[in-house]
């Protein structure tokens, strides 16, 4: 009779406490994607952008008129790690014994910043500015427009073999080619019109082979010096400019349809869309940062990939 109460008393207990609210389950929350931080403006007609590591600075080529004219105006700005201007004019066309007319691609090899310049690859003290190379290839050349090092120091320049008359029109006449620069010799390692007026080169340390992009073509290729067999990875809207490889990603940007894509077998995916003449774009690994110079608008996008 003692034990009634007791019990009674324990199931009323657990009748009246309080019961735990079952929590919500978490959604996982997607990283946030590719979106622009910053755009810098002033430049003229920048065409190049280039992410320099080791003084964490950004240089951009401007071609400040018409990318066939010799004229002599051309400069290469270089940018603080943020993306403010630094340095305008760090190198200038007709200052200090300078030839620069329409500073395209840019690459650097140990302490030298290397540029196509229409007919000539010029190489400046990437801390100074200071010239230390003149490369003319004369007739050998029509178009010089990107510059990638290769994992000796060689150095590969594209010539889309285009031409643009005093009016802006482009033609297309070729021949179409890669040239190596080592030292100070200069040899032409591909041409055809297989090349499809190549633009952007850059080489790819995952895959062991440059990755070539077309200007005029649609075909975005994987090339070795000396192969004959030219892989082809996947293929693009049209008017190719810029290519970096990020992650294992293959980033192109494309006038055609105003993009930065990432190459994919199942369909290539937009990075970043509405941007009026994308040229050739620079990346800091490190930050996840793109820069993407915009030739028409006069001024450089920076987005962050990730």
């Amino acid at each position: 009779m003692m034990r009634r109460p007791l019990l009674t008393s324990a199931v009323l207990l657990v009748a009246c406490s309080p019961k735990e609210t079952p929590k919500p389950a978490t959604e996982a929350v997607p990283p946030p994607g590719p979106a622009v931080v910053s755009v810098t403006s002033g430049f003229s007609h920048p065409e190049s952008a280039l992410w320099d590591a080791d003084q964490q600075v950004w240089f951009v080529s401007n071609i400040n008129g018409n990318p066939s004219a010799k004229d002599g105006n051309g400069f290469i700005a270089r940018l603080t790690r943020g993306g403010a201007v630094d340095s305008l004019h760090f190198v200038q066309g007709g200052r200090d014994g300078v030839t620069l007319n329409g500073p395209k691609g840019l690459a650097i090899v140990w302490d030298t910043l290397w540029v196509a310049d229409i007919d000539a690859v010029r190489g400046f003290d990437r801390k100074t500015g200071a010239l230390v190379a003149n490369v003319n290839l004369g007739k050998q050349a029509k178009f010089l427009n990107d510059v990638a090092a290769g994992p000796d120091g060689t150095v590969y320049i594209t010539d889309t073999g285009i031409l643009f008359d005093d009016k802006g029109q482009m033609v297309h006449p070729g021949p179409d080619r890669i040239f190596a620069l080592k030292g100070r010799k200069v040899s032409v390692v591909a041409e055809g019109a297989w090349l499809g007026g190549p633009n952007g080169i850059t080489w790819d340390s995952a895959g062991g082979h440059f990755i070539v992009v077309p200007y005029t073509g649609t075909a975005i290729l994987a090339w070795n010096p000396g192969q004959a067999k030219v892989d082809t990875l996947g293929s693009g809207p049209g008017g190719q400019d810029g290519v970096e490889v990020v992650g294992g990603d293959i980033l192109v940007t494309s006038w055609a349809d105003s993009s930065v894509f990432v190459l994919a077998a199942g369909g290539n995916r937009r990075v970043a869309s509405g941007i009026n003449s994308p040229a050739d774009i620079g990346v800091d690994r490190a930050r996840g940062l793109l820069a993407i110079p915009q030739l028409l608008e006069d001024r450089v996008q920076f987005w962050r990939l990730k």
